[in-house]
């Protein structure tokens, strides 16, 4: 098996990530609507400055995950973090090491932009992913993420 390439991703990617995000959404269970989605990732990777960072994870050519990320202010920290929204790998790029590279790139991002650390969430029924992040040593938070739709109004 080649090893996976990881770079980061930009508008043009946003058809490849808009796939990945349907497999993710697919493995949490989760409904997913392509509609729009990939000009909406375009833009947003391509504006200046970035509204979002990823990077895409490559084995001869073709993505086999990605992993995607935002900067958000700590008001405990008064200082800026990178939150990571999603990481996914499809199956045969699991257990190689390629997620491992996925969260390098991010940890670096961070740090060149001096970000007090890197967070995120994963369902509380992923032990694998929570196994994987504690080996990486990572340090789980018992809190449970909400979400609560905003209506637009004219």
């Amino acid at each position: 098996m080649t090893a996976a390439r990881v770079r980061r991703a930009h508008g043009a990617d946003a058809r490849a990530l808009v796939a990945l995000c349907a497999e993710h959404a697919s493995y949490e269970r989760a409904s997913f609507a392509a509609d729009g989605k990939c000009d909406a990732l375009r833009t947003a990777l391509d504006a200046c400055p970035p509204r979002l960072f990823a990077w895409l994870a490559e084995r001869d050519g073709t993505a086999v995950g990605y992993a995607s990320a935002s900067f958000e202010y700590s008001t405990w920290d008064a200082r800026e973090f990178l939150h990571m929204d999603c990481l996914y790998l499809r199956d045969d790029a699991r257990g190689a090491g390629v997620g491992a590279a996925l969260v390098d790139a991010l940890v670096a991002h961070a740090r060149a932009h001096g970000c007090a650390e890197l967070q995120w969430q994963t369902p509380a029924w992923n032990a694998r992913a929570i196994r994987f992040y504690s080996r990486l040593g990572a340090i789980g938070a018992g809190k449970i993420r909400f979400r609560q739709a905003v209506d637009r109004q004219s």
